[in-house]
């Protein structure tokens, strides 16, 4: 088989890092799963704009099915959003401190972001919000 790298490259060592597709893959799981989960969203917004905050918890707490595709959504979101904003922060940011702060600042926040809107999703579904 031929090798295509150059010969400072092959004095190096220097190729790819093997770790990338994983993360690709991912990004583009959570892209495909958003579809359908945006799509039902904003038909839910439209719904939803037309009443008050009682119609709302009527609407969140009548099945089970609007909880559980709110908080997918909300899920699936924050872990492509997660998954974004790696990709820019590793891809912009050159500084080595300044990329690991911002990656844990990234990975923090939309964890945090993420779980208390589920649990606010939650707090509604199961009664707490009246």
């Amino acid at each position: 088989m031929a090798s295509y790298r150059t010969p400072l490259g092959r004095a190096r060592g220097l190729g790819a890092a093997k770790h990338g597709v994983g993360a690709w893959i991912a990004e583009r799981v959570t892209a495909v799963a958003l579809v359908p989960l945006v799509l039902w969203a904003v038909f839910a917004g439209l719904r939803l704009a037309a009443t008050d905050y009682y119609g709302a918890v009527e609407w969140l707490t009548s099945s089970m099915v609007n909880p559980v595709l709110m908080g997918l959504f909300i899920i699936v979101g924050f872990m492509h959003m997660h998954a974004g904003l790696r990709v820019v922060i590793e891809d912009y940011i050159e500084k080595h401190l300044t990329r690991a702060g911002l990656l844990l600042l990234n990975l923090f926040a939309c964890s945090l972001i993420g779980a208390l809107a589920v649990f606010s999703i939650l707090k509604v579904a199961l009664g707490g919000a009246y």
